[in-house]
């Protein structure tokens, strides 16, 4: 049976008077590529935020490799992120006085551990810049950044690799690229991963999309095309115009509600 590696139970959060997040049930399962989707102001990094521990949410339920956030103080909530959560985000965030295996240890001398070169190299491989061990960020295209950061979440073999818009600084190639890896580590690797993206093309990557729309899960799609994504995405922004009913299930056949 496959376990479950994120589970969200009637998830809300409230900023000020704005309702981000409003009752999302969501789990996802481990070694699964789910990509989140929806218009802009939808609550998509809400519930990256919240799902990763970076924020807490107002009510409701975050758990991760079974353990709930909710119960946890900060500090052991901080230790949970280190250990067991992976981020990657838009910005590569990688030290420019760093080359990229010290980059990529640096996590785990952050936590008072001795990383291994054999480790640090392995990660490395995994994102296929063994031959990049030596240089600096700035010697490195933004693709290669972007894997040294992947490589720098992927170090303490976490349960959980959240993306935030990971191939939104890069070009069409390159993102490819990207978005190959991630899925390999899927495949080969058994990795989970989430992902919010912006890109029909990038969901095209993921196992399943989830679609949302103002704080709530407006439907999904399984194994999709970029094409499928971007006239579902196209048509909740047209019903979301329309009242926020319609906005729930534009394509009731196709999207599950």
């Amino acid at each position: 049976m496959t376990s479950t590696a994120v589970r969200l139970t009637a998830l809300r959060r409230v900023h000020r008077d704005v309702t981000a997040l409003d009752g999302v049930d969501l789990d996802l399962p481990s070694g699964s590529f789910t990509a989140v989707m929806g218009p802009s102001g939808s609550g998509k990094s809400t519930l990256l935020q919240c799902a990763a521990g970076l924020d807490r949410p107002t009510s409701g339920r975050v758990e991760i490799d079974g353990t709930d956030l909710g119960g946890l103080s900060e500090r052991r909530l901080t230790l949970l992120r280190r250990d067991r959560i992976g981020f990657v985000f838009q910005s590569f965030n990688l030290l420019p006085s760093l080359t990229a295996a010290q980059n990529v240890a640096l996590p785990l001398r952050l936590a008072g551990r001795r990383p291994s070169r054999a480790a640090v190299r392995e990660a490395l491989t995994q994102v296929g810049l063994e031959g990049r061990a030596g240089h600096r960020p700035g010697q490195l295209s933004g693709g290669q950044q972007q894997r040294v950061a992947l490589a720098r979440a992927l170090i303490t073999r976490p349960a959980v690799l959240f993306g935030d818009e990971p191939t939104g600084a890069l070009d069409t190639v390159t993102s490819r690229e990207v978005l190959t890896l991630l899925r390999a580590m899927v495949d080969r690797e058994g990795q989970t991963v989430v992902m919010v993206t912006h890109d029909p093309v990038a969901t095209a990557f993921a196992d399943r999309v989830v679609l949302l729309v103002d704080g709530r899960i407006a439907g999904e799609l399984t194994t999709p095309t970029a094409g499928q994504v971007a006239s579902h995405l196209a048509g909740l922004e047209t019903a979301r115009s329309s009242g926020p009913e319609t906005a729930r299930c534009p394509d009731p056949e196709t999207a599950r509600c």
